[in-house]
């Protein structure tokens, strides 16, 4: 729970208590984030020249999983309005995670394999309507302007066409987005830099392994590590030959010694992620990150430190290799727990007490 106390309170108890309340839904999901500080840092001048954020945010320390998006799907895909759901999330050997089931109108979703391996034939704007729904707090209902079609994002009905700016304030919070994806330069700090880097001046790694050499891509503790294709070699099977029935991704964080300096994991592999917009509308968006079924290049290449794109593609598309992570405005301090309630007891009563007041001073004036 968050200690809610950077503004004044002005709407007496029953205002505060529904600030307090625990998100709407009828199965949260937790989001774990890291934090990216080092605020204003320089851009880096190996080749791609991104990578400076003057602020303070927080970034999904995994994808987003199979698991998570299973959950998005029953809170708000009964009907799948705009098809949240691929069907290639449930029959495609190489990555199947998703199974749907009954009919429209009473669509549920279960998980085939692990719920751990991150969501994948997502396109952005599937990406940007999980996004919403996270920030509007998880609800449960159609997909409309208060579960999916605005939030971090207003869509509005759009499966196709440009890809749209981020909302400066969220219209059904009146605050601004707690969750989105993350911007080229968001997404890049958090893979390559390290403030300890250049004698502690700041600087960027080549991977996003904190590592300048290439990984290797075996599953498990060894350091500098992903899943990509290696050589020829599929990390899964630790072997050239592709199968149609096998899935060939890992568990988030399955390379437990393998964390970007702030504590990302997978930005070298596994699946390539949407990037967000830099503030304008667009039909093309980034894409950046390793992936399972691509090689890892060398420095000047679409993998390195110096231009991790892989391209930029129509915000429609979604891919078998392709997912996304979230971002965040830096955290507001947690409440102790030990005091959490006592606090909240104390908010109570103030507010009573000044109503209390309020009612005196009325019943003087009119007296």
């Amino acid at each position: 729970m968050r200690l809610l106390t950077s503004k004044p309170f002005s709407g007496g108890l029953a205002a505060v208590m529904c600030l307090l309340a625990a998100p709407t839904g009828a199965a949260p999901i937790t989001y774990g984030m890291v934090t990216v500080g080092n605020a204003g840092n320089a851009n880096d001048t190996g080749g791609s020249n991104i990578g400076a954020v003057a602020y303070d945010y927080q970034i999904g320390k995994h994808e987003v999983t199979i698991g998570q998006y299973v959950a998005f799907l029953n809170a708000v895909a009964a009907t799948d309005t705009y098809s949240l759901y691929n069907s290639n999330m449930g029959t495609n050997g190489n990555i199947a995670g998703i199974q749907q089931n009954n009919s429209s109108g009473s669509y549920s979703y279960s998980v085939i394999g692990s719920a751990n391996r991150p969501i994948t034939y997502v396109s952005w704007f599937d990406s940007a309507r999980f996004a919403n729904w996270m920030a509007n707090g998880q609800p449960t209902g159609a997909q409309t302007s208060t579960t999916t079609e605005n939030g971090a994002y207003n869509v509005n009905q759009a499966t196709t066409g440009n890809a749209v700016a981020k909302n400066a304030t969220n219209p059904n919070t009146g605050a601004a987005p707690t969750f989105s994806i993350p911007t080229p330069n968001e997404w890049y700090k958090a893979a390559y830099y390290s403030p300890t880097l250049n004698s502690g001046s700041g600087g960027y790694y080549a991977y996003a392994t904190q590592s300048n050499t290439a990984p290797g891509n075996v599953v498990g503790s060894a350091a500098n590590q992903a899943n990509y294709l290696a050589g020829g070699v599929y990390s899964v099977t630790q072997s050239s030959i592709r199968s149609p029935s096998m899935n060939y991704l890992t568990d988030v964080g399955a390379f437990t010694n393998c964390a970007s300096f702030y504590g990302t994991f997978d930005q070298t592999g596994n699946v390539t992620e949407w990037n967000d917009l830099d503030g304008t509308a667009g039909s093309f968006v980034g894409l950046r990150g390793g992936s399972w079924r691509q090689p890892v290049f060398n420095q000047s290449s679409s993998y390195s430190e110096s231009a991790n794109v892989v391209g930029f593609f129509d915000a429609s598309f979604a891919g078998f290799s392709l997912g996304f992570r979230l971002a965040s405005p830096a955290a507001v301090p947690e409440i102790d727990p030990a005091i959490g309630s006592s606090a909240i007891s104390l908010v109570a009563g103030v507010l009573a007490m000044i109503e209390q007041r309020r009612r005196r001073a009325a019943l003087s004036a009119s007296a």
